[in-house]
């Protein structure tokens, strides 16, 4: 099951960030970047057949920790898949939000909405 208190989450979610794979340095570009997050967040995609391949980087442990936990939930997932997830829900289980800054939690939806608007660019 997934740790009990919030520091221990908090701890697991920034060890999942150090085990993300660095984004490489030319993906690292201004149209890649997600705006509305306050560390810098990367997020770059590839179809492989009708799923879509994300890769994502950020300068921020936390953060890299939030974005392997979107990825657990979109990565490799039809376009269609991603957009009928219940992301709000998977949060709202995990107990996201309730421990997050507002400018945390307005970043993570960032993300998302990015991801939300590459799949439907691939749909």
């Amino acid at each position: 099951g997934f740790v009990d208190s919030w520091e221990e989450r908090y701890k697991y979610i920034i060890d999942l960030g150090k085990d993300l794979p660095a984004l490489p340095e030319d993906k690292r570009t201004e149209d890649r970047l997600v705006r509305g997050c306050q560390s810098q967040v990367w997020i770059d995609e590839q179809m492989e057949g009708d799923r879509v391949q994300l890769a994502v980087d950020s300068d921020a442990f936390i953060v890299k920790g939030l974005l392997c936990v979107i990825l657990a939930a979109f990565n490799n997932k039809t376009p269609q898949e991603i957009l009928d997830f219940d992301i709000e829900g998977y949060f709202e289980e995990l107990e996201l939000m309730n421990h997050l800054s507002a400018t945390r939690g307005n970043g993570l939806r960032a993300m998302v909405a990015r991801i939300q608007d590459i799949a439907r660019k691939a749909a």
